[in-house]
Order: structure tokens, then C-alpha cells, then sequence
């Protein structure tokens, strides 16, 4: 048991730690002393920027570096879709920092930007060419409300950078689901929304094989097994979710296998070398039989009876 005047000092120390808690807590974190007063936004880019800017350093203002509420400020801009997220630096004692992530356009509804989210990016700036989406809901909201809109945005959204400055279209047709139009290239057949970086992973690799050049689509369906056609031998492509039936030697594209785990396209398989064959078998060669003896006449035939 600890000495009287321990527990005393104990007993001072906790008081001590109390006090200032709650000092912190109902007084210093809230206090002038360490107000917002210096506020940056960057990241911005769209038309409403500085509207946006005015409506985050407004809300900032009330706070403090020890006592940043983030939901405040995502509540200030909920009026402006363009913002994806955004990114707190304090900066003590009266610093803040707001990095803006705005949404990167996808593709164009009536003209108007949208990202692989179905958010319409009004007031955006579009930089290049930009796939058009074709929809038969509304652009009054936020988001697009024509389900199949939102799987094309989706499917447009995830194409690779390089390949997007030649997507045309993405549309929905019947029996095939979408379908994206490229420029100057095949049309390519996703059928749903479903594993897009699969499917555009395996997209890629069909387009960069030279055996596949001058096919009129691609079908990734089966990201496993993306096939081409409208070539000489074109590779048969089985419905989605069923098996695939094996195609002529001379039309199969290299198989490309997705590793579940992460959806990358593994490398594929190396072919299973046949076994060498041996050579047959020799029966062994009976010796010819050696020719009769010359006749002692020098002419062939019996040699006469000696008397």
C-alpha cells in the first residue's frame, strides 16, 4: 500500500491531467488562440471553382487547426457534384490546407460530362474527345437515372488512358449488351458492366496481337478468353456464362487467364510439349544365301558325270 503522502501526490497529478483535458476539450481546441485564419484550396478546375473555394474557406473559417470538422466541409459543397473528395492538411496554429479531387469525365450525355460513376459533371471542363452515351432519363439531377446510361458511364470510365481519345460510342444493343465504338479499330463487346478491368485489360491485350489485326470486334464477355472477329477464320465465341467451344487451331488467340484475387490477366500457360517418339523397332536382316559354285567349264549349269 503506498504511503500517505504518495497517494497525495497521485491523487495531485491526476487532478492536474483532468484539468487540463478539459481544458483542451471545452476551451483550447475551440479557442482563437488557434483559429483558422489562413485557408487554400487547390484542385480546382471547373467554372464553379470559386464558388467552391468561397464555400469551403467560409466553412473553414468557423473552425479551428485543433478542431477540423471534415463533414462540415463536404456539407458546404454538396451542391457541387464536380467534387469526388477532399483531402485536410492542418497547419498549425492557423493554417488549413483543402486539396480538391474533382471527378474526371468519362463520357458526354446530350453534351454534357459525366463520370464512371453516373455523376454529371455540369460546368466541367473537357479536355479532347469524349465517347457519347445516349440516355433516356433526364440530366436534371446529379445522376443519370437510365440504368442502362449508368452501365455504359461505368464501362467508359474504366478504359485505359491510352485507348480513350479513340472511343466514338457506348452503346446498348440487344444480344451483345454494350458495345464500345472505336475509332479507326474493332468494335469491342462487354455484354455487362461486370469485372470492366478485366475486360479491358484483356481488350488490350487482343488489340496489341498482331494475329488479331484487321478484326472487325472483340468480344470480352469472357475476359478469359477474349476472342476476334471477322477475320479469315474467326474465333467462335460461346454466349455468356457458358463454355466456350475450342476453335480452329488457326483462329485461337492466345488465352488470357484472370487472376481472381486482383482481376490482373495472367500470363498464359506455355504449351505442353509433346513427347519425342521413338524411333521403330528394326527387325534383324537374315543374310542373303551365297551363289552356287562356278562351273569348272566356265559355262553355268550342272558339270557332266566323270566316267
Amino acid at each position: 500500500m503506498l504511503p500517505a503522502r504518495a497517494r497525495r501526490r497521485l491523487l495531485i497529478i491526476l487532478a492536474v491531467c483532468l484539468v487540463l483535458a478539459a481544458g483542451y476539450q471545452f476551451w483550447l481546441r475551440d479557442s482563437t488562440l488557434v483559429a483558422v485564419e489562413d485557408v487554400s484550396v487547390t484542385g480546382l478546375t471547373t467554372k464553379d471553382a470559386s464558388r467552391v473555394r468561397i464555400a469551403l474557406s467560409s466553412a473553414a473559417h468557423s473552425m479551428t487547426t485543433l478542431h477540423v470538422e471534415e463533414d462540415e466541409l463536404r456539407s458546404a459543397i454538396e451542391a457541387y457534384p464536380v467534387v469526388r473528395a477532399i483531402e485536410v492538411r492542418t497547419d498549425f496554429p492557423h493554417g488549413l490546407a483543402i486539396h480538391v479531387i474533382e471527378h474526371r469525365p468519362a463520357a458526354t450525355v446530350d453534351g454534357v460530362p459525366v463520370a464512371g460513376d453516373g455523376t454529371i459533371l455540369r460546368g466541367l471542363p473537357v479536355e479532347g474527345k469524349l465517347p457519347t452515351i445516349e440516355s433516356r432519363g433526364n440530366l436534371h439531377g446529379n445522376r443519370l437515372t437510365d440504368a442502362a446510361a449508368l452501365h455504359a458511364a461505368r464501362v467508359a470510365g474504366g478504359a485505359p488512358a491510352a485507348l480513350r481519345p479513340r472511343l466514338e460510342r457506348v452503346e446498348l444493343r440487344s444480344g451483345e449488351g454494350i458495345v464500345v465504338d472505336v475509332r479507326d479499330g474493332p468494335e469491342l463487346i462487354f455484354g455487362d458492366a461486370t469485372k470492366v478491368r478485366a475486360k479491358w485489360l484483356a481488350a488490350t491485350r487482343v488489340l496489341a496481337d498482331p494475329e488479331a489485326a484487321g478484326a472487325t470486334y472483340i468480344d470480352v464477355r469472357l475476359p478469359g478468353r477474349p476472342a476476334a472477329g471477322g477475320l479469315a477464320a474467326a474465333t467462335p465465341v460461346a454466349p455468356v456464362g457458358t463454355e466456350l467451344a475450342a476453335p480452329p487451331a488457326s483462329a485461337v488467340l492466345p488465352e488470357a487467364v484472370v487472376d481472381p484475387a486482383t482481376e490482373q490477366l495472367a500470363p498464359p500457360a506455355a504449351e505442353p510439349q509433346a513427347a519425342p517418339q521413338e524411333a521403330p523397332a528394326t527387325a534383324p536382316v537374315a543374310p542373303a544365301p551365297a551363289p552356287p559354285p562356278a562351273d569348272s567349264t566356265g559355262a553355268g549349269g550342272v558339270s557332266p558325270p566323270v566316267e
